[in-house]
């Protein structure tokens, strides 16, 4: 009789644009959950001392103790500062206003940008997926994430300055994986705020496929008012109108996601 075969490591990957209001956060909460619904477990670290992803998922403010400050700072272990949400196997490592004095703590700690990768490494619960919501910036925050991650998804906001704005983002990656990182990889680019009205998303679209050809995915995120609507109500789009648009592109990332690493779509 053979011995089963060692579970599958976590795939982590990091949300990550340092540009704000490109659907990071929206994006992290709506993949996460349509992953948790092929029955994979999923993981959301909020590393944004906004902790909009922790309020999008109905965790209020009082609650979210120990959070991700607490496990960057060494506080408290990652098991600890885990907490469930109301869609099944999926849960978030919260973050708060604290998180915000992080970088200036850390700043002069050894090993700054791997805290976040030894506390994943030593967190011994089962995980398919670690989706890290990065803030928008390229700082400390943002540096640990990209240590700690085997990937990067880039959201992708339609707009003209688009494909400036992620030069910036690739050329950190770069300095990443020389120094710290040597694995890491682009899982993708998803277009959001899609507006098939407006002339300029397509051509948009068509730049950055242009320029990154298979890494940017078929499906599109539109803008979609439900999508806007569901984190004041502390729920994903896909709880809060499974049947809308946004719902759906959701949906079709999830399956072209798990189809490029040759994972069945359930």
């Amino acid at each position: 009789m053979t011995a089963d075969a060692p579970p599958r490591p976590p795939r982590i990957i990091a949300v990550a644009n340092q540009k704000g209001g490109v659907g990071k956060t929206t994006t992290a909460i709506n993949l996460g959950t349509a992953l948790a619904a092929t029955k994979r477990s999923v993981l959301i670290i909020d590393l944004d001392p906004q902790g909009n992803a922790s309020t999008g998922l109905g965790i209020p403010a009082r609650d979210r103790v120990p959070s991700a400050y607490d496990v960057l700072i060494g506080s408290a272990p990652m098991a600890a500062a885990v907490h469930e949400t109301a869609v099944p196997r999926l849960s978030i490592v919260p973050a708060d206003a604290e998180l915000s004095g992080a970088e200036i703590e850390l700043a002069a700690a050894p090993g700054r940008e791997a805290f976040l990768r030894r506390a994943i490494a030593a967190d011994r619960q089962p995980c398919d997926y670690v989706l890290i919501d990065c803030p928008p910036a390229l700082g400390l925050l943002t540096v640990n994430a990209l240590v700690a991650a085997d990937a990067v998804l880039v959201p992708l906001q339609c707009e003209f300055f688009a494909l400036e704005g992620i030069s910036h983002l690739m050329r950190t990656v770069e300095r990443i994986k020389r120094a710290f990182n040597p694995d890491l990889e682009i899982q993708g680019i998803v277009l959001t705020m899609f507006d098939r009205r407006n002339r300029l998303s397509d051509l948009v679209a068509s730049d950055v496929r242009a320029h990154f050809g298979s890494k940017v995915y078929r499906t599109v995120i539109p803008r979609n008012v439900r999508v806007s609507e569901a984190p004041s109500h502390g729920r994903p789009v896909l709880i809060y109108d499974t049947a809308c648009a946004g719902s759906q592109a959701y949906i079709h990332l999830a399956g072209e996601i798990l189809r490029r690493e040759g994972l069945a779509v359930a």
